[in-house]
């Protein structure tokens, strides 16, 4: 049968929530439409539920999370490059749409993010030695430094680099042991829900990764007052945005990574995303844990080890 005989199978894109792939909430779709004004697809409209829901399953798998080695960590990010490279034609397409990019322009972008996944599954194992170590004191003991994860972390996506820009602002916060929810780009989230995809059927536990797509503010504002969320990435904000979400943040203490570049339009995305990342957002959501230790001389007697 010819192509042009074949009735289109349209695809469904749902949220990705503590590793199923639940509907809305609320049961709203909005209309996702290329650089064009083509229509792509109907993506899910999230609710607040829906945050709430996500904050919960996050929670929940923090703690296996946090608690594997983080060499095993570097093998489960690794395998999810392994999977993007399997579908990188899909997500090509899905960029190259979404963004209004040639084809070219899309498969170096798409390329580049999967580099980026395998670099910072690279970093797992290795990011202890540079924010942490032996600290120099001045006494009969010493003490030694280690980082270790915030907790729950919300990510709010970069608005215009819907792949590569999403992957830098994930990986580092899983990478570090942190679980995340993530709000996909408003306007061109199908790339991100691509991803859940790929997380549900690597070896990333449910849970670890929670994508979410619809309205960045009305999304937002839940997750930066829900006190069960330990820090927020705020990325994906415009200025006025961004203040709002900080000030909601102040309530808890949260952790705030701040958008570092704003353009005329407000939002944080005049970020270079194909520039060498850096170590910044690996350490961005890190606590420093001090443990002090007793050495030299012990007892009357006079005893050391």
């Amino acid at each position: 049968m010819s192509d042009q005989n074949r009735l289109g199978v349209f695809k469904t894109y749902k949220l990705y929530v503590g590793g199923k792939f639940p509907r809305s909430e609320s049961g709203r779709v909005y209309e996702v439409t290329d650089s064009k004004g083509q229509w792509l697809a109907n993506a899910p409209k999230s609710s607040r539920k829906d945050a709430r829901d996500a904050v919960v399953a996050a929670r929940k798998a923090f703690g296996g999370w946090s608690g594997a080695t983080a060499y095993n960590r570097g093998q489960v990010l690794y395998r999810v490059a392994e999977m993007l490279e399997g579908r990188k034609e899909q997500f090509v397409r899905e960029v190259a749409a979404s963004e209004g990019l040639s084809k070219s322009k899309a498969a170096a972008a798409v390329d580049a993010a999967i580099d980026r996944w395998v670099w910072y599954a690279g970093w797992t194992d290795k990011i202890g030695q540079i924010a942490g170590g032996a600290n120099p004191v001045a006494g009969p003991y010493l003490n030694l430094s280690t980082p270790e994860p915030t907790g729950v972390v919300a990510v709010l996506a970069p608005q215009k680099s819907s792949f590569l820009g999403l992957v830098s602002v994930i990986a580092p916060v899983i990478a570090t042991g942190n679980t995340a929810v993530v709000i996909a780009s408003a306007d061109a989230p199908l790339p991100a829900l691509s991803l859940g995809e790929v997380l549900a059927t690597s070896d990333v536990p449910g849970g670890v990764v929670n994508i979410l797509s619809g309205v960045t503010a009305e999304i937002a504002a839940p997750l930066a007052a829900h006190q069960d969320v330990n820090a927020i990435d705020l990325t994906g904000a415009d200025a006025e945005l961004a203040k709002e979400l900080e000030i909601a943040a102040a309530d808890n203490l949260k952790r705030v990574l701040r958008p570092q570049l704003v353009d005329a339009d407000g939002a944080a995305d005049s970020v270079d995303w194909m520039a060498s990342p850096g170590t910044h957002r690996l350490t961005a959501f890190l606590e420093t844990k001090t443990v002090w230790h007793p050495t030299g001389a012990l007892g009357a007697a006079g005893s050391s080890y």
